[in-house]
Protein backbone atom coordinates (compact mmCIF):
# COMPACT_ATOMS: atom_id res chain seq x y z
CA UNK A 1 0.00 0.00 0.00
CA UNK A 2 1.11 3.60 -0.27
CA UNK A 3 1.78 5.30 2.35
CA UNK A 4 0.22 8.80 3.42
CA UNK A 5 2.12 11.59 4.25
CA UNK A 6 2.51 13.37 7.41
CA UNK A 7 4.14 16.53 8.47
CA UNK A 8 4.12 16.25 12.48
CA UNK A 9 4.76 19.53 14.00
CA UNK A 10 7.50 19.55 16.84
CA UNK A 11 9.96 21.44 18.22
CA UNK A 12 13.32 22.42 16.32
CA UNK A 13 11.23 21.15 12.66
CA UNK A 14 8.33 18.97 11.65
CA UNK A 15 8.55 15.26 12.20
CA UNK A 16 7.89 13.80 8.29
CA UNK A 17 5.97 10.52 8.16
CA UNK A 18 5.44 8.76 4.98
CA UNK A 19 7.47 6.15 2.83
CA UNK A 20 10.66 6.53 4.86
CA UNK A 21 10.06 4.28 7.75
CA UNK A 22 11.04 5.58 11.17
CA UNK A 23 12.54 4.10 14.36
CA UNK A 24 12.28 4.93 18.03
CA UNK A 25 14.84 3.74 20.39
CA UNK A 26 13.60 2.29 23.34
CA UNK A 27 15.41 3.59 26.30
CA UNK A 28 14.01 2.16 29.33
CA UNK A 29 15.24 3.81 32.94
CA UNK A 30 13.56 1.01 34.88
CA UNK A 31 14.72 -1.40 37.58
CA UNK A 32 11.75 -4.36 36.21
CA UNK A 33 11.10 -3.63 32.51
CA UNK A 34 10.06 -6.99 30.43
CA UNK A 35 12.88 -7.10 28.73
CA UNK A 36 15.94 -4.55 29.12
CA UNK A 37 14.80 -4.08 33.39
CA UNK A 38 17.75 -3.14 35.18
CA UNK A 39 20.31 -2.51 32.45
CA UNK A 40 20.08 0.89 31.82
CA UNK A 41 18.90 2.11 35.01
CA UNK A 42 21.88 3.55 36.24
CA UNK A 43 22.91 7.18 34.61
CA UNK A 44 26.11 6.69 33.27
CA UNK A 45 24.24 3.05 31.20
CA UNK A 46 21.06 4.98 30.53
CA UNK A 47 23.47 7.99 28.52
CA UNK A 48 25.69 5.27 26.80
CA UNK A 49 22.62 3.45 25.57
CA UNK A 50 20.82 6.64 24.21
CA UNK A 51 24.29 7.39 22.16
CA UNK A 52 24.05 3.61 21.31
CA UNK A 53 20.67 3.78 19.66
CA UNK A 54 21.62 7.36 17.82
CA UNK A 55 24.77 5.28 16.64
CA UNK A 56 22.52 2.74 15.67
CA UNK A 57 20.33 5.07 13.35
CA UNK A 58 17.31 5.92 15.85
CA UNK A 59 15.22 8.83 14.54
CA UNK A 60 13.59 9.58 18.21
CA UNK A 61 14.99 7.98 21.51
CA UNK A 62 11.69 7.17 23.51
CA UNK A 63 12.39 7.34 27.67
CA UNK A 64 10.68 6.06 29.82
CA UNK A 65 10.54 5.30 33.81
CA UNK A 66 7.68 2.53 34.87
CA UNK A 67 7.03 -0.61 33.34
CA UNK A 68 3.92 -1.69 31.39
CA UNK A 69 4.95 -5.00 31.69
CA UNK A 70 2.31 -7.43 32.93
CA UNK A 71 2.21 -7.88 36.82
CA UNK A 72 4.22 -4.20 37.18
CA UNK A 73 3.47 -2.02 39.93
CA UNK A 74 2.95 1.31 39.48
CA UNK A 75 5.48 3.96 40.52
CA UNK A 76 4.67 7.03 42.03
CA UNK A 77 4.72 10.71 39.95
CA UNK A 78 8.28 11.68 42.23
CA UNK A 79 9.90 8.02 41.47
CA UNK A 80 9.38 8.54 37.67
CA UNK A 81 10.77 11.49 37.94
CA UNK A 82 13.84 10.81 39.87
CA UNK A 83 14.39 8.08 36.97
CA UNK A 84 13.58 9.83 33.77
CA UNK A 85 14.73 13.90 34.71
CA UNK A 86 18.67 12.56 35.15
CA UNK A 87 18.61 11.44 31.94
CA UNK A 88 16.58 13.90 30.33
CA UNK A 89 19.24 16.71 32.35
CA UNK A 90 22.42 14.85 30.85
CA UNK A 91 21.27 14.61 27.21
CA UNK A 92 20.51 18.49 26.88
CA UNK A 93 23.80 19.28 28.53
CA UNK A 94 25.46 17.00 26.28
CA UNK A 95 23.21 18.54 23.07
CA UNK A 96 22.11 15.30 22.31
CA UNK A 97 20.52 16.23 18.86
CA UNK A 98 18.36 12.70 18.51
CA UNK A 99 14.72 14.35 19.38
CA UNK A 100 13.56 12.66 22.58
CA UNK A 101 9.56 10.96 23.59
CA UNK A 102 8.64 10.66 26.94
CA UNK A 103 7.07 7.67 27.97
CA UNK A 104 4.95 8.32 30.65
CA UNK A 105 0.78 9.09 30.90
CA UNK A 106 1.03 11.16 34.26
CA UNK A 107 0.57 14.65 33.26
CA UNK A 108 3.14 16.11 35.62
CA UNK A 109 6.20 13.99 34.51
CA UNK A 110 5.26 15.14 31.35
CA UNK A 111 5.22 18.31 31.69
CA UNK A 112 8.68 18.41 33.42
CA UNK A 113 10.31 16.22 30.83
CA UNK A 114 8.87 18.80 28.00
CA UNK A 115 11.01 21.51 29.98
CA UNK A 116 13.75 19.18 29.75
CA UNK A 117 13.66 19.16 26.54
CA UNK A 118 11.79 16.26 25.30
CA UNK A 119 9.68 16.99 22.16
CA UNK A 120 7.09 14.44 22.15
CA UNK A 121 4.89 12.67 24.84
CA UNK A 122 4.06 9.06 24.48
CA UNK A 123 1.05 8.20 26.60
CA UNK A 124 0.31 4.93 26.46
CA UNK A 125 -2.92 4.68 28.15
CA UNK A 126 -4.40 7.36 25.37
CA UNK A 127 -4.95 10.36 27.06
CA UNK A 128 -7.69 8.39 28.75
CA UNK A 129 -5.75 7.74 32.57
CA UNK A 130 -4.67 11.20 33.38
CA UNK A 131 -6.26 13.33 30.33
CA UNK A 132 -4.50 16.52 32.36
CA UNK A 133 -1.47 14.68 30.08
CA UNK A 134 -3.39 16.58 26.81
CA UNK A 135 -3.34 20.35 28.50
CA UNK A 136 0.26 20.01 28.99
CA UNK A 137 0.74 18.74 25.58
CA UNK A 138 -1.42 21.53 23.87
CA UNK A 139 0.24 24.26 26.08
CA UNK A 140 3.87 23.22 25.07
CA UNK A 141 2.35 22.28 21.34
CA UNK A 142 4.03 19.56 21.72
CA UNK A 143 3.12 16.08 19.41
CA UNK A 144 1.51 13.41 21.26
CA UNK A 145 1.16 9.44 21.02
CA UNK A 146 -2.03 7.74 22.28
CA UNK A 147 -2.19 4.10 22.77
CA UNK A 148 -4.78 1.89 22.75
CA UNK A 149 -4.68 -0.12 26.01
CA UNK A 150 -8.76 -1.19 26.42
CA UNK A 151 -9.20 -2.96 29.57
CA UNK A 152 -12.97 -3.43 29.37
CA UNK A 153 -13.09 -4.09 25.57
CA UNK A 154 -16.04 -6.24 24.32
CA UNK A 155 -13.99 -8.89 23.10
CA UNK A 156 -17.41 -10.66 21.54
CA UNK A 157 -17.26 -7.31 19.18
CA UNK A 158 -14.81 -6.91 16.39
CA UNK A 159 -11.24 -5.76 17.55
CA UNK A 160 -10.69 -3.03 14.93
CA UNK A 161 -14.22 -1.52 15.14
CA UNK A 162 -13.48 -1.42 19.09
CA UNK A 163 -10.56 -0.14 18.70
CA UNK A 164 -11.33 2.70 16.46
CA UNK A 165 -14.20 3.27 18.81
CA UNK A 166 -11.73 4.16 22.12
CA UNK A 167 -9.02 5.49 20.01
CA UNK A 168 -11.48 7.72 18.52
CA UNK A 169 -12.35 8.85 22.21
CA UNK A 170 -8.32 9.85 22.61
CA UNK A 171 -8.66 12.19 19.74
CA UNK A 172 -11.58 13.66 21.07
CA UNK A 173 -9.69 14.50 24.21
CA UNK A 174 -6.89 15.54 22.46
CA UNK A 175 -8.42 17.98 20.36
CA UNK A 176 -10.75 19.52 23.13
CA UNK A 177 -7.50 20.21 25.19
CA UNK A 178 -6.58 22.29 21.75
CA UNK A 179 -3.73 20.00 20.31
CA UNK A 180 -3.60 20.45 16.67
CA UNK A 181 -5.09 17.52 14.60
CA UNK A 182 -1.75 16.87 12.92
CA UNK A 183 -0.04 16.58 16.03
CA UNK A 184 -1.42 13.35 17.03
CA UNK A 185 0.20 9.99 16.19
CA UNK A 186 -1.68 6.96 17.03
CA UNK A 187 -0.67 3.63 18.75
CA UNK A 188 -2.32 0.25 18.43
CA UNK A 189 -0.86 -0.87 21.52
CA UNK A 190 0.19 -4.49 20.13
CA UNK A 191 0.60 -6.45 23.32
CA UNK A 192 -1.97 -4.60 25.92
CA UNK A 193 -5.23 -6.04 26.63
CA UNK A 194 -4.93 -8.09 23.70
CA UNK A 195 -4.70 -12.25 23.43
CA UNK A 196 -2.03 -13.85 21.82
CA UNK A 197 -4.96 -14.60 18.51
CA UNK A 198 -5.77 -11.04 18.32
CA UNK A 199 -2.07 -9.34 18.40
CA UNK A 200 -1.73 -11.02 14.90
CA UNK A 201 -4.96 -10.28 13.57
CA UNK A 202 -4.25 -6.85 14.80
CA UNK A 203 -0.96 -6.82 12.75
CA UNK A 204 -2.87 -8.11 9.17
CA UNK A 205 -5.53 -5.43 9.62
CA UNK A 206 -3.78 -2.60 10.75
CA UNK A 207 -4.07 -0.53 7.49
CA UNK A 208 -7.78 -0.75 8.68
CA UNK A 209 -6.85 1.72 11.79
CA UNK A 210 -5.39 4.73 8.55
CA UNK A 211 -9.59 5.34 8.41
CA UNK A 212 -9.40 7.10 11.71
CA UNK A 213 -6.79 9.56 9.80
CA UNK A 214 -3.66 9.70 11.80
CA UNK A 215 0.16 8.36 11.31
CA UNK A 216 0.40 5.08 12.84
CA UNK A 217 3.52 4.02 15.39
CA UNK A 218 3.77 -0.39 16.00
CA UNK A 219 5.70 -1.25 18.77
CA UNK A 220 6.08 -5.17 18.47
CA UNK A 221 9.41 -5.37 20.05
CA UNK A 222 10.42 -8.72 21.72
CA UNK A 223 6.88 -8.43 22.77
CA UNK A 224 5.09 -12.16 24.43
CA UNK A 225 3.24 -12.12 21.00
CA UNK A 226 7.07 -13.23 19.61
CA UNK A 227 7.91 -15.36 22.53
CA UNK A 228 5.19 -17.57 22.79
CA UNK A 229 5.36 -17.95 19.00
CA UNK A 230 8.78 -18.82 18.58
CA UNK A 231 9.39 -20.09 22.20
CA UNK A 232 12.24 -17.85 23.18
CA UNK A 233 13.04 -15.32 25.79
CA UNK A 234 12.83 -11.46 25.41
CA UNK A 235 16.27 -10.80 23.75
CA UNK A 236 16.84 -13.54 21.86
CA UNK A 237 13.34 -12.29 19.52
CA UNK A 238 15.17 -9.50 17.69
CA UNK A 239 14.40 -11.86 14.16
CA UNK A 240 10.55 -11.95 15.10
CA UNK A 241 10.64 -8.20 15.98
CA UNK A 242 12.00 -7.25 12.06
CA UNK A 243 9.25 -9.90 10.72
CA UNK A 244 6.18 -7.77 12.38
CA UNK A 245 8.35 -4.08 11.75
CA UNK A 246 8.48 -5.38 7.95
CA UNK A 247 4.56 -6.33 7.84
CA UNK A 248 3.57 -3.42 9.90
CA UNK A 249 5.45 -1.19 7.24
CA UNK A 250 3.74 -2.98 4.21
CA UNK A 251 0.41 -2.17 6.29
CA UNK A 252 1.11 1.36 5.94
CA UNK A 253 3.08 1.83 9.58
CA UNK A 254 5.36 5.05 9.90
CA UNK A 255 7.21 4.88 13.60
CA UNK A 256 8.33 1.77 14.50
CA UNK A 257 9.57 0.87 18.58
CA UNK A 258 12.35 -0.80 19.07
CA UNK A 259 15.11 -2.16 21.17
CA UNK A 260 17.17 -3.40 18.40
CA UNK A 261 17.70 -0.38 16.61
CA UNK A 262 20.41 -1.27 13.39
CA UNK A 263 18.60 -4.49 12.75
CA UNK A 264 15.02 -2.74 12.44
CA UNK A 265 16.28 0.10 10.72
CA UNK A 266 18.20 -2.54 8.06
CA UNK A 267 14.91 -4.61 7.30
CA UNK A 268 12.56 -1.42 6.96
CA UNK A 269 15.14 0.57 4.29
CA UNK A 270 15.19 -3.03 2.25
CA UNK A 271 11.34 -3.02 2.74
CA UNK A 272 11.01 0.88 1.50
CA UNK A 273 13.43 0.03 -1.49
CA UNK A 274 11.43 -2.93 -2.26
CA UNK A 275 7.70 -0.64 -2.24
CA UNK A 276 9.47 2.42 -3.91
CA UNK A 277 12.73 1.74 -5.06
CA UNK A 278 16.06 2.27 -3.68
CA UNK A 279 17.74 5.68 -3.60
CA UNK A 280 19.92 6.51 -6.32
CA UNK A 281 23.55 5.70 -5.41
CA UNK A 282 26.10 6.95 -6.64
CA UNK A 283 28.98 5.19 -8.58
Amino acid sequence: MTHRAYDVPMAGGPLKLGRTPLVMGILNVTPDSFSDGGDFSALDAALAHAEDLAAEGADIIDIGGESTRPGSDEVSVQDELDRVMPVLDALAERGFEAPISIDTYKALVADQAVQAGAKIINDVQGLQRDPEIADVAAHHSTPIIAMHWDTERDTARDLIDEMKRWLSRSVDIALKAGIARDAIILDPGFGFAKSFAENYELLNRLDELHALGFPLLVGTSRKRMIGNLLDVPPKERVSGTIATSVLGYLKGGHIFRVHDVRANRDALRVAAATLYGPPQLEG
